[in-house]
């Protein structure tokens, strides 16, 4: 058997999780008061709730490497291979704990891959492993497909205020309440394994014509594309329709992003996931 693992930047719920037959890694999520979980959407809420209300942003962490180390001692036990898809190294250490805990126990049958990506878009390679397993597909296979894929995946959003990334010091607060004021909406991309500015647009409006401009140059309808949304599902759903109409999208879905990258981008947000072609 093949077990694939992943952790909580991925956005995928426990719920899910048993769906897919997979395991969830969580990174904590600490504010001030203590730690809250991720494991919902019902948490999502709470936590964006709590977020909008908290003065500091919260503190993340990687899982530790006992976590890991626990799923790959049993799946010795069972003769099971294990498949982990980690959160971009570039934006945590979790990479390096499932690989520090790889390193830990004598078994060769563990494949640990960096997925240089986080929230749809990690999601996005998860499910496609997940569909080769359950096609029949043998864990080298597998590897080899998402070692591949991983560096054609984009993922791109928009942020509804620049708050966030002045409290992670990312901006000056003086940007922050300038930009405010004139409703400037930032949007980001996964780059290089980091977040990265994409454009500063003077509204919501502006602002996804420049996430549909930096998609429609590259992306390959053979693949889904997944939308996702930070508090707000009806603004994720409108820019879903608004895309599948744009596009002429017929594999798509709409999913919640979740405390792990929420911390530094804030609620009513939207993003977007796809691979690119060749």
């Amino acid at each position: 058997m093949i077990q694939i693992v992943t952790d909580s930047a991925s956005d995928i719920t426990q719920d899910e999780a048993r769906e897919l037959n997979i395991h969830v890694v969580p990174l904590k999520i600490e504010f001030s008061d203590g730690e809250v979980p991720n494991n919902s959407l019902e948490d999502y809420q709470k936590f964006f709730k709590k977020l909008e209300e908290s003065k500091d942003l919260p503190k993340t962490s990687s899982p530790s490497p006992a976590l890991y180390l626990d799923i790959y001692t049993k799946a010795e036990e069972d003769n099971n291979q294990v498949i982990v898809i980690s959160l971009s190294s570039g934006l945590s250490g979790t990479y390096e704990s499932s690989l520090l805990a790889k390193n830990m126990i004598d078994y060769d049958d563990i494949y640990v891959i960096d997925s240089c990506q986080a929230i749809p878009a990690q999601r996005l390679l998860v499910e496609h492993a997940v569909k080769m397993r359950d096609q029949g597909h043998s864990a080298e296979e597998i590897v080899n497909e998402i070692e591949t894929l991983k560096h054609k995946v984009s993922v791109s959003g928009l942020l509804d205020t620049l708050t966030y990334l002045a409290k992670g010091g990312r901006i000056p607060k003086s940007i922050e309440l300038l930009g405010n004021a004139l409703s400037i909406k930032p949007s980001i991309i996964l780059e290089d394994k980091i977040l990265q500015s994409l454009k500063l647009s003077r509204g919501r409006k502006s602002g996804k014509k420049a996430l549909w401009k930096n998609f429609e140059k590259d992306f390959d309808p053979s693949y889904p594309v997944i939308f996702a949304y930070t508090s707000n599902e009806e603004l994720g759903k409108e820019f879903m329709e608004e895309t599948k109409e744009k596009y002429g999208l017929t594999d798509t879905k709409l999913v919640a992003i979740g405390g792990v990258i929420g911390t530094h981008v804030g609620g009513n947000g939207i993003s977007i996931a796809y691979v690119k072609k060749d």
